[in-house]
């Protein structure tokens, strides 16, 4: 089995880890630019960029010193190197995919380009070798982070067909711009999840938002269904009128807005992931991304995959935001994007599932 060095550098984490065997974690550094970002309320890509590059040598040197504690040639150890090379932030994909190429000509090991939103789906593995004779195929996952909500099913491992997605905005950029809205701060999901914690279950519909339905006959790409897809633009827009016209007066009722709002978001994304496991055969649902970390989505989707005989496997807190341990572990197993000369590849922002 290959030890694997990831890196991560899609949006305003820079990650290096080091995974054997595709679930085996024996490193796993983030560098987390949130206080960097913080001021501006949202991810400015050439502050990350810039930090990327900066900080990405000292990442990579601090994973390395971890993986293989007292080694006088730590990169001997070193079987391959996986990098992200897309979806993303161009100049951020950039420095962690450049920085690859270099590893791997200067070591002579093997460059194993990664697809971003194939390894949120891998992160549900790590740390559990247990699951490498599970019985989890045909799966439904659910990826959904600040840039990316999408519905993906594969047929067997590494069998990746996107099935839905937002055709706006994400559900964590949604959960960010009303934090930013509400005076919050960044980021807001977390923000917003402990404020609804606080508010009776009973009183999270007490707000009426709109659903983000997606029209039968809007236009999509092949292979996507309408049922399947979502919009939080009009969720955004909805509680900008709701504040304008009704301010919200003291902490509870800021409280109970957010409880409304999160409400909207899980409920949107919970009914597409049930429609989904009512259609298409399925034995396991997993979920990665930092939105999954969302205490009242794991509530609604452990109630799911119960009611349907599904195996739910959410990935562990750490894994959940952007880490290259991710990176690592998919390209270990083998699932890494097939490529003749990944040398001469580029990042690709927009690149599809």
């Amino acid at each position: 089995m290959k030890t694997v060095l990831g890196i991560e550098s899609s949006c305003d984490e820079t990650a290096v880890a080091v995974v054997h065997g595709g679930d085996e974690v024996l490193a796993s550094v983030v560098y987390s630019q949130v206080p960097l970002h913080r001021p501006y309320g949202g991810v400015v890509p050439e502050v990350a960029s810039r930090a990327h590059v900066q900080k990405i040598r000292a990442v990579a040197e601090e994973a390395l010193r971890q993986a293989f504690p007292g080694a006088a040639d730590p990169w001997a150890g070193i079987d391959a190197v996986a990098a992200t090379c897309g979806p993303g932030l161009a100049a951020a994909l950039l420095v962690g995919w450049s920085f690859a190429k270099g590893l791997a000509l200067a070591l002579g090991k093997p460059l194993l380009p990664v697809n971003h939103m194939h390894a949120h789906l891998w992160s549900v593995r790590l740390g559990h070798p247990e699951l490498r004779e599970a019985d989890l195929w045909p799966q439904l996952g659910l990826a959904v982070s600040g840039g990316h909500t999408c519905l993906v099913h594969a047929p067997r491992p590494g069998g990746f067909r996107l099935i839905g997605q937002t055709i706006d905005d994400a559900a964590g950029e949604a959960f960010d711009k009303a934090a930013k809205l509400l005076g919050l701060g960044y980021p807001g999901g977390p923000v917003l999840d402990r404020l609804a914690r606080s508010v009776p279950a009973g009183e999270r519909r007490a707000i009426r938002f709109p659903e983000g339905r997606v029209a039968p006959d809007h236009p999509l790409p092949p292979g996507l269904r309408a049922d399947l897809c979502l919009s939080f633009s009009g969720l955004k827009t909805a509680l900008l009128t709701h504040v304008r016209k009704h301010p919200p007066q003291g902490e509870a009722e800021v409280a109970r807005l957010c409880a409304c709002y999160q409400t909207a978001i899980v409920d949107a994304l919970a009914k597409r992931v049930g429609r989904a496991l009512e259609t298409l055969p399925c034995k396991s649902l997993a979920v990665g991304g930092g939105v999954s970390l969302n205490g009242q989505l794991r509530e609604a989707l452990t109630a799911l995959a119960a009611r349907h005989g599904v195996r739910l496997l959410l990935a562990e807190p750490r894994y959940c935001g952007d880490n290259a341990a991710m990176i690592a572990g998919i390209a270990g197993a083998g699932y890494a994007l097939r490529d003749a000369e990944p040398l001469a590849r580029d990042v690709d922002p927009s690149l599809p599932v």
